[in-house]
């Protein structure tokens, strides 16, 4: 059997899903959608998600309660979670020119990268199925491409996240269906080792 790691950018995904308007997929199964983006002959051995815990605002209680819960019910599926962290920034209206703290998301595609070199070191996959849009991990894909010729790198395209120059350097390309991402949904309730239980959100339904 072929076997399969599967990496996933949290955040691409995220708002993949957002901008298509897919909201009730956001309690989404990563580790089933790898499985169901398998071909016959392959085997998921691992599945990698990478993210950053959203930051408190004060406002966002709500926001940073459901990003937990999912982050612990893909904990409870097998998922191995990397957190990268936000970087604070300040916004300037060009109008007024007023300013207002923000705050921008770092490290996803390092710790991709890293992940995706650090396997391929290993031997511990054949295929890598690399979940994301976003073009800056076109030079890891091209390194373990040069390197490991017999390994291959698929890119699967979030909803509404497309990149040519990832169809470009990789294996092979393909976009995630609705029809995918309907049948890769966690369980409406999931227990933890220690009982507890997690609750699909009920604006995500």
């Amino acid at each position: 059997m072929q076997r399969v790691i599967t990496y996933i950018d949290g955040f691409n995904l995220y708002f993949g899903l957002k901008q298509a308007g897919f909201k009730r997929y956001y309690w989404l199964d990563v580790a089933a959608l790898g499985q169901q983006l398998l071909k016959p002959g392959q085997t998921l051995v691992a599945t990698h998600y990478f993210t950053a815990r959203i930051r408190d605002n004060g406002r966002n209680v709500a926001d940073q309660k459901r990003q937990n819960d999912y982050l612990e019910a893909l904990a409870v599926q097998g998922v191995r979670c990397q957190f990268g962290h936000y970087l604070e920034k300040v916004r300037e209206c060009r109008a007024c020119h007023a300013t207002w703290p923000d705050y921008e998301e770092k490290m996803t595609d390092v710790n991709i990268a890293i992940q995706l070199m650090t396997d391929a070191f290993d031997d511990a996959f054949d295929t890598a199925l690399v979940i994301s849009g976003d073009s800056d991990l076109v030079t890891p894909i091209r390194r373990v491409r040069e390197r490991f010729a017999n390994k291959r790198v698929i890119v699967a395209f979030p909803p509404r996240r497309h990149s040519k120059a990832l169809k470009q350097t990789a294996n092979g390309h393909l976009a995630i269906g609705e029809d995918k991402l309907r049948a890769s949904q966690l369980p409406e309730h999931i227990a933890k080792p220690d009982g507890f239980v997690l609750h699909r959100p009920a604006s995500w339904s």
